[in-house]
């Protein structure tokens, strides 16, 4: 299977629109509150039947400072008391949460995401996982996938020694850009020796799988800047890169609107950058994965999309397509079986729920038979490239040619194109679409409407 990057630009020109990223499908934009805590608990107590893992997402809101370029759900403060109540209240969460679950369920994976992390203190860190191992059944063994963000400014080699020591055998770190101008434009100063010190003692500690986030399209970024910090990253060779597209969205995300739009780099700026990129990572030896995201050929996920097991869901490209995912903290989103839960989008809100001895559960949806299909194809398509059409046909009890016809239509244009090849049952993405994989997935969602409306996603590039 060729993992590499392949950038067309006259492709790109025709198909850079809006899009949904398909951490999910469907859509948390068709989440509702005609979901809420009773049908959680029903799907929580049906799941127990299959017996599956458990995967646990823990959101961890708080930050120090507001990065400029932010469209996470979180809370700036410096004031580090603020984490306490909040973790008393997650502590609750995980009591009626590790209620639902059988015991004998065993968690595979554990993430805690941001925000930042390691807001929290390390007594703090501590005690938040062995309250998780009260009410849910860890692994020990260090053979879990057990990963957290890091805001490398927030910890030193102790912190992540006792990360280690807890239980996390995996990290990612947050860095963006190395560019003192551009760190300055997006209000997050980070030094190289504080990047580089946090991977360097990740290592040390014996941490599997070290990954590294970069951000292009961020102000005053040209394409000469960006490759000097990606080359600086490929010195340190992490296991795996996410390179990130900026959208800038400041009629949704007030901390944007503090960006200078003249500063931003223009369309064919980071079309170049991006070319660039590809083009480094691949002489480095890594292989583009889909997305946002590159890997060493021997890291777990490279492996898993060669043989056709990779997954996606919200927290990225996994390999545990077989776990529920029990989420916990304020605006989190689980999925149990073929639903999808939302806990409460705000602290007073979540509190409220919490104290009132109630899940935070606020949204979601069931899915039906034809959410789980498509949800089936969507996830093939973006994280292998590839679709068996014989097999979904098999599997699902159905016609592919007649189920999907008015898709198989609209996929005939992107065949023409160059996107696509389909030859009898097989439908394969070829290199110049893989960068275009959403456009394709979106050829199969059936809640975009005739229309195709998308104003409320990012751009696919």
């Amino acid at each position: 299977m060729q993992q590499t990057l392949v950038l067309d630009q006259a492709l790109i020109g025709r198909y850079d629109q809006s899009g949904p990223r398909y951490t999910s499908y469907p859509t948390a934009v068709q989440f509702h509150d005609g979901f809420g805590v009773e049908e959680y608990r029903a799907a929580a107590q049906a799941s127990n039947a299959g017996g599956r893992p458990l995967s646990l997402y823990f959101h961890i809101p708080f930050c120090d400072t507001v990065c400029f370029y932010c469209a996470c759900n979180k809370v700036a403060t410096k004031d580090r008391s603020k984490a306490q109540p909040y973790l008393d209240r997650v502590y609750r969460e995980l009591a009626m949460q590790g209620e639902l679950f059988d015991r004998g369920r065993v968690v595979e994976q554990l993430h805690w995401g941001g925000g930042t992390p390691t807001f929290i203190s390390p007594e703090q860190m501590r005690e938040l996982m062995r309250v998780t191992g009260e009410h849910f059944n860890l692994l020990n063994d260090d053979t879990g996938e057990y990963s957290i963000e890091i805001d490398p400014r927030e910890v030193t080699d102790e912190t992540i020694g006792l990360l280690r020591e807890i239980g996390f055998n995996r990290m990612s770190l947050g860095l963006q850009d190395l560019d003192p101008d551009v760190q300055k434009a997006v209000n997050r100063i980070q030094t190289a020796e504080q990047t580089f010190g946090a991977l360097t003692a990740a290592r040390r500690e014996g941490f599997r799988s070290v990954s590294m986030d970069l951000i292009y399209g961020l102000p005053l970024q040209t394409p000469q800047s960006f490759i000097a910090t990606l080359d600086r990253v490929l010195e340190a060779e992490p296991d795996r890169l996410s390179v990130f597209n900026y959208a800038h969205l400041p009629e949704r995300f007030k901390p944007q609107r503090r960006i200078n739009e003249v500063d931003l780099p223009s369309p064919d700026q980071k079309l170049e950058i991006l070319q660039q990129v590809g083009e480094r990572l691949a002489a480095a030896g890594y292989v583009y994965i889909g997305m946002d995201h590159f890997a060493k050929p021997d890291d777990e996920l490279a492996v898993a999309q060669r043989d056709g097991e990779l997954y996606r869901n919200f927290q990225g490209y996994s390999t545990h397509s077989h776990c529920d995912l029990v989420a916990i903290g304020v605006t989190s989103i689980g999925m149990i079986g073929n639903t999808y839960a939302q806990n409460m989008r705000t602290l007073d809100e979540y509190y409220a729920r919490i104290d009132a001895g109630e899940l935070a559960v606020f949204r979601g949806v069931e899915l039906n038979r034809d959410d789980e299909l498509r949800r089936s194809v969507i996830t093939q398509i973006i994280c292998n490239f590839a679709l068996d059409t014989d097999s979904v046909s098999a599997e699902w009890g159905i016609d592919f040619n007649v189920y999907f016809a008015a898709e198989l239509e609209r996929l005939n244009a992107m065949q023409q194109d160059g996107l696509l090849k389909i030859d009898g049952n097989r439908m394969e993405v070829l290199p110049p679409g893989r960068l275009l994989i959403r456009n394709i997935c979106m050829v199969f969602d059936r809640y975009l409407g005739a229309d195709g409306r998308t104003a409320r996603f990012s751009k696919v590039i």
